[in-house]
């Protein structure tokens, strides 16, 4: 097998075994954004897009070369006179074997290649889908628990006026002023775990930021030294 033949050989190895790892159901895909999103990942993948192109047109032109090679032993095997030349034809068949194996392993490759950046894709959105509907979840609980709440506040205010209705005056206002610090010691309660929840979001979100701001100066850095080599290059 030549060279560059082995070389999409193994390449197609490769993807079989990324597509594998992908696949696999423990693994969720919420922690695999956490690995895409990590220092290493992002600096590998920031030139993403010219990996994927430049695959793209290698394993595009072997694979037109393989359809051509195809071609190329198919008609003189159709031509030959099977009696007088049967060695002839055993090496126009041997070599069409090899081209038509170089066929289907350029295309596998090939077809892997789009599999593996579609499975990314779809592995990003549903991480983000995840996330919004733990979000929408929150939200709905937290929506259930006040409409809960008021009912709860309503029931009880039903209650209160009934029980006020054998007090004296007196002892009417003080009730009154004591339910009411407490309805007002219970709110700051939830006032207080809100904000501690708010900060903990706040937090997280800072964290995430500073490291896409991480992430970003390192690519500025990166694509100021390319645009300093450049112009030295043209200097000279």
């Amino acid at each position: 097998m030549a060279l560059q033949w082995t070389f999409v050989a193994s390449f197609m190895y490769l993807e079989i075994g990324v597509v594998i790892v992908l696949l696999l159901p423990f693994v969720s895909p919420a922690r695999w954004q956490k690995i895409f999103r990590s220092r290493i990942v992002s600096n590998v993948s920031s030139y993403s897009y010219i990996y994927f192109n430049v695959f793209i047109a290698i394993l595009l032109l072997l694979f037109v070369d393989s359809i051509r090679e195809v071609h190329k032993y198919t008609e003189p095997t159709e031509n030959v006179d099977l009696k007088h030349n049967q060695d002839s034809v055993n090496v126009g068949l041997m070599k069409l074997f090899r081209a038509q194996r170089n066929f289907y392993i350029s295309g596998f490759a090939l077809f892997l290649w789009f599999i593996i950046r579609r499975l990314l894709t779809l592995i990003n959105e549903e991480a983000k889908l995840g996330a919004q509907c733990e979000a929408y979840k929150k939200q709905a609980e937290s929506a259930t628990a006040a409409a809960k709440r008021l009912m709860e506040e309503k029931d009880n205010t039903v209650n209160k006026s009934k029980e006020y209705e054998d007090l004296d005056p007196e002892e009417k206002s003080l009730a009154m002023k004591l339910d009411q610090t407490k309805e007002a010691l219970v709110k700051t309660k939830e006032e207080l775990k809100k904000t501690k929840v708010d900060l903990e979001t706040l937090k997280s979100q800072a964290t995430s930021t500073n490291n896409e701001y991480d992430r970003l100066l390192q690519e500025h850095e990166k694509l100021q030294e390319k645009l300093d080599k450049d112009g030295s290059k043209k200097d000279n």
